[in-house]
């Protein structure tokens, strides 16, 4: 049988022979993951099981990235439940404090995941590792827990939607437009259970980076991986990275898809993923007259470097509106470093932004940036439902860092051609 990238991968760690989508198949793990959220109850359902260690110590990898620095009480025990657990299981990958970044974006510049990997995690985004051509997704802290242990869980074998993106893309138009367009076009439930494979010469042409981002989101359709084919782009990240024998993973000729969506992306404009959902996506041009209290640049969606450069190339000799707060979270230390090196850090400051540490806070309500009832943020994060920033009467709309920046600038919504 012609097989899809999902089947492909899925194949290749599972011991039983995979015949077609819908069949369940056990398979091995490379990576488990979770983090300061979801580790507790993880490490809970392990203590249940009276596990004494897991399946290998050097594949369980925890990363403090939402509430660290602790920002209260109850974040602080937390955090030290999950350290405490890292000692008592000999778990070398715990990243907390100044090693610690946001968790999709630490993983593969660390080298942690490539091409061809099965990876789980506790958090829905671990699908961000199908930019790289790997399997991944997120799991239940309790499932999880068992992989932990266990080394391997269970898959259905999903089917999968062909997404073919061609035509070139137009000036301030990214990754970000691409993965919002689709969602706006198959809904957040478009995708359910389904794998979406990604292909075309716009695709073939986006560089690693914001493939992740693409695959970030696939989550947001509903999706079980956003998968990406494993190219030579992708062979020389993942060198850069410190991988080596890394291979190069396509899909068969004549795969089998249960739905092509085709994409010119010659015709899109910006796009915003306007409230409550991230299906609810308008051309920039039709909501430039909503204004902003907040900006949030950063997240495991585009807070990597070629983002910040993306919104410094755009802030540079303007500044941030008076009275809307501009917050720029570089998502790793060394993408920090890196822009500290390059001046973009000062490019931030200088517009009066606020530049904060990598952390997850502020996309999902945690700190670092939270809303008040009736303000409205637009952020580069992934993630819009009612109350997700702060305030249930509070909005949050999602555009790219290109848009993001432009509209700190003015203060509402605001195509960066327009400058």
């Amino acid at each position: 049988m012609r097989q899809t990238l999902a089947m492909k991968i899925l194949a290749a760690h599972s011991r039983e022979p995979v015949t077609g989508t819908g069949q369940l198949v056990p398979c091995r793990v490379s990576l488990v993951l979770a983090n300061d959220i979801t580790a507790p109850l993880s490490i809970a359902s392990i203590e249940k099981m009276g596990a004494t260690k897991m399946f290998d110590a050097d594949k369980v990898v925890l990363v403090c990235d939402h509430f660290t620095p602790n920002k209260d009480v109850k974040s602080a025990e937390q955090v030290k439940t999950v350290r405490e657990f890292a000692r008592k299981f000999g778990i070398e990958n715990y990243f907390e404090g100044g090693t610690c970044g946001v968790e999709h974006a630490l993983l593969p510049e660390l080298g942690m995941v490539g091409p061809g990997d099965v990876v789980v995690g506790a958090d829905s985004h671990t699908c961000t590792y199908g930019g790289l051509g790997a399997f991944a997704t997120g799991l239940g802290s309790t499932d999880v827990a068992a992989a932990m242990v266990l080394g391997e869980t269970w898959f259905k074998i999903p089917e999968t939607i062909l997404v073919r993106i061609d035509g070139n893309l137009r000036q301030f138009v990214g990754a970000k437009d691409l993965i919002l367009n689709l969602i706006g076009r198959v809904g957040v439930a478009g995708a359910l259970y389904k794998a979406l494979e990604f292909t075309g010469e716009t695709v073939a042409a986006l560089d690693v980076e914001g493939r992740m981002t693409m695959a970030n989101m696939a989550i947001e359709a509903g999706g079980k991986a956003g998968l990406f084919p494993a190219d030579a782009k992708t062979l020389d990240y993942c060198r850069a990275a410190g991988r080596t024998g890394d291979q190069e993973i396509h899909p068969d000729p004549d795969a089998e898809y249960v739905q092509t969506v085709v994409i010119d992306a010659s015709t899109l404009e910006p796009q915003i993923a306007c409230p409550h959902l991230p299906d609810n996506v308008r051309a920039v041009s039709e909501v430039s007259d909503v204004t902003l209290d907040q900006v949030v640049i950063g997240s495991c969606t585009n807070g990597r470097i070629s983002d910040l450069r993306e919104a410094a190339a755009i802030l540079k000799g303007r500044r941030v509106t008076k009275g809307l707060r501009c917050i720029v979270l570089p998502a790793t230390p060394r993408i920090y470093r890196q822009a500290l090196a390059e001046g973009l850090i000062e490019i931030f400051m200088e517009a009066e932004a606020i530049v904060g540490p990598p952390t997850c806070g502020p996309c999902l309500g945690g700190h670092m940036g939270i809303l008040a009832g009736g303000e409205r943020c637009l952020a580069t994060t992934n993630r819009n439902f009612r109350g997700r920033m702060g305030s249930l009467d509070s909005e949050v709309y999602l555009a790219g860092p290109a848009v993001a920046a432009a509209s700190a600038v003015t203060g509402t919504i605001t195509d960066p051609v327009r400058l």
